[in-house]
């Protein structure tokens, strides 16, 4: 497994810049890769990406140096080894609302001593062609990104608890789905959603772990930054929809 610099650069507090993708599409990896952004996430949950296909992206993601993540829909340990062993260099959990859901992830991400995740020679170890198994799992487990999800009120109410689990890298705010759970599907800018959102990620910065978010576009990636969030992710469609639309408007003003 290589070396994870964007760990390196979040626990250095650095912000990083990402995207979700939900389509297969190695080409538009590739692009985002060269185009600058940090890392890409290939949605599992949202989508029909399955370990095959994301297996393909991530070779593209090697290819333009920017760190591939993977969401899986379900915290199974069965369910993120096979998307583990394909290269990730990272997993995001959604609806991890408890400990024990934070816990069940760390089993599952982690070999032996910390957690359980089961070891062949798969792509993640070089097909077990290099090197030996045991500075592999040693590696593995210091380079694996863990990131959890804060989206509900449950989640909310339990977040001191979970934060207090070291193998958590990053702490991502779902913040529809978090309006939704709070009674206000949709409404960001709802007082009660906005104080929600503050007060969850002054708290995930204070326990010394990195806040991550939704940013739409590069003006709310700025103004977030500023507010002490540092893992960043936008949509590569929404980002494509975005250029998309400017071409078409500036190309048809009069």
């Amino acid at each position: 497994m290589r070396q994870n610099s964007l760990k390196a650069r979040l626990k250095a507090g650095q912000p990083v810049l990402g995207a979700f993708i939900n389509f297969n599409s190695p080409t538009a990896v590739e692009v985002c890769g060269i185009a600058g952004l940090d890392f890409i996430i290939f949605d599992g949950e949202h989508g029909p990406l399955d370990p095959e296909t994301c297996e393909h992206m991530i070779r593209a993601a090697e290819v333009a140096g920017i760190t591939p993540i993977i969401r899986v829909a379900q915290n199974v340990q069965q369910v993120i080894l096979r998307y583990l062993d394909i290269g990730a260099m990272g997993v995001q959990l959604p609806m991890t609302n408890t400990l024990a859901d934070i816990q069940a992830a760390v089993q599952a991400v982690k070999y032996l001593p910390i957690g359980r995740r089961g070891l062949a020679g798969v792509r993640a170890a070089d097909y077990g062609l290099r090197g030996s198994f045991a500075s592999y799992v040693k590696q593995a487990n210091e380079e694996m990104l863990l990131i959890t999800h804060v989206e509900t009120v449950e989640g909310v109410r339990n977040v001191k608890e979970m934060l207090s689990v070291p193998e958590v890298d990053v702490v991502f705010i779902g913040p529809t789905d978090l309006s939704n759970s709070l009674g206000y599907p949709g409404q960001f800018d709802h007082p009660v959603v906005a104080e929600t959102i503050e007060r969850v990620k002054n708290e995930i910065i204070a326990s010394g772990k990195a806040a991550g978010t939704i940013a739409r576009d590069g003006a709310a990636a700025k103004a977030l930054i500023a507010r002490g969030f540092t893992y960043l992710a936008s949509g590569v469609t929404g980002l494509l929809a975005s250029a998309v639309r400017q071409y078409v408007a500036t190309g048809r003003s009069q």
